[in-house]
């Protein structure tokens, strides 16, 4: 049941982008500007205004809180979604964390896309470095253009012992001219993985 219910709000995520992308104008420039969400515990660098939603979802007897924010420049949709994990429910990481992972990468293999991974480090808003891994996963369909998108997941505990599992991505909606590598740790992209920067 509860695995249902992750994969649903997987999928959920996708649709929450377009809804935000309908929204934002697109726009051929990039605006850089720092993006703070204390009640997230966070601050992003984004390459102009993202539009923020906010929802609770239920899952077993208790609600887990998940915002995305997120826009659309061109070819590219920058995005960042949070999910918290009420106080004392540590046991839930792994899973929810497992659950978000295998959506995402499932669905890129199912279709014949591919995964490349690579171990990098983030900065948390203390100037800390934590190790984790970023994702470069090709989408293919029947129908679409190819899609890369880049992603990192990283789970953060707060003093108070809530916990925040966020994910940080950038879809890009067209075939790419050069490695996936290259290509997705262009300067507009590192700009914005490098820049995110939880408590």
């Amino acid at each position: 049941m509860g695995q249902g219910l992750f994969k649903k709000l997987c999928k959920n995520c996708c649709i929450w982008i377009a809804a935000i992308c309908c929204l934002v104008a697109c726009s051929p420039k990039l605006d850089w500007r720092v993006v703070q969400s204390p009640q997230e515990r966070y601050t992003a660098l984004f390459p102009g205004k993202p539009e923020k939603i906010q929802r609770r979802i239920a899952y077993q007897d208790q609600e887990l809180l998940q915002t995305l924010e997120a826009l659309k420049i061109e070819d590219d949709i920058y995005s960042i979604s949070a999910t918290q994990i009420p106080i004392g429910q540590s046991s839930l990481l792994p899973k929810i964390l497992d659950l978000l992972q295998g959506n995402l990468l499932s669905r890129a293999k199912e279709y014949g896309g591919q995964v490349i991974t690579e171990d990098v480090l983030y900065q948390t808003a203390a100037r800390q470095k934590q190790s984790t891994k970023d994702y470069l996963i090709q989408f293919k369909s029947k129908g679409t253009d190819e899609q890369w998108m880049r992603v990192r997941w990283i789970a953060r505990v707060a003093a108070d012992g809530a916990i925040w599992v966020y994910q940080v991505s950038v879809l890009h909606t067209k075939a790419i001219p050069s490695d996936a590598k290259t290509f997705l740790s262009k300067e507009e992209y590192a700009n914005f993985f490098d820049e995110f920067y939880p408590e």
